[in-house]
């Protein structure tokens, strides 16, 4: 809308407000909002200049990255769940290509089994695939009992995952 004279803008602004119900602290500040105009050659100035550039020239503090907070463990036990998923799905795809290749893989698992690589291969595969599907399980659990989703549930649920996990993964690597 263009608005020629500030009455007209503030008479429709408080029929937003009596309209909307909104506060008169929030129709005010939307009324006194400056507006700025870039002029072509202020926006290609502003293209050249990175972010920190254009915060340090306005002396203004530069947003911190993401990775200086700490991740809450619900977190970190997500992206596991995820990543164990790519894991198993790119072990899958490597035994796909060399079934596609004409390659039985039986006996290139059996050959990886009787060599001293065993027990690492055994890690490889009893880790991702055992930490994948105890969050499944968990997951499935959740959508089950939506009421019982408390932040510190989830929090020991994560614990128990990983927990789980290593658990289960040491007795498979031992077999």
């Amino acid at each position: 809308f263009h608005f020629k004279k500030k009455k007209n803008l503030e008479k429709m602004l408080a029929f937003a407000s009596r309209s909307l119900r909104l506060r008169p602290s929030l129709a005010n500040s939307l009324a006194m909002r400056p507006m700025t105009v870039l002029s072509k050659q202020s926006a290609e100035e502003y293209k050249k200049q990175n972010y920190t550039q254009r915060m340090s020239s306005k002396n203004m503090p530069v947003s911190p990255h993401v990775m200086i907070y700490a991740f809450p463990v619900v977190a970190w036990g997500s992206v596991a769940v995820r990543a164990t998923g790519v894991m198993l799905w790119a072990g899958m795809s490597g035994i796909a290509c060399l079934s596609a290749a004409g390659v039985d893989p039986v006996p290139v698992m059996q050959s990886v089994g009787d060599s001293s690589l065993a027990p690492a291969a055994k890690l490889c595969v009893a880790f991702p695939l055992t930490y994948h599907f105890l969050g499944g399980v968990r997951h499935a659990y959740w959508d089950a009992t939506p009421e019982a989703v408390t932040n510190e549930q989830v929090e020991r649920a994560s614990y128990a995952v990983a927990g789980g996990a290593i658990c289960a993964t040491a007795v498979a690597c031992v077999l």
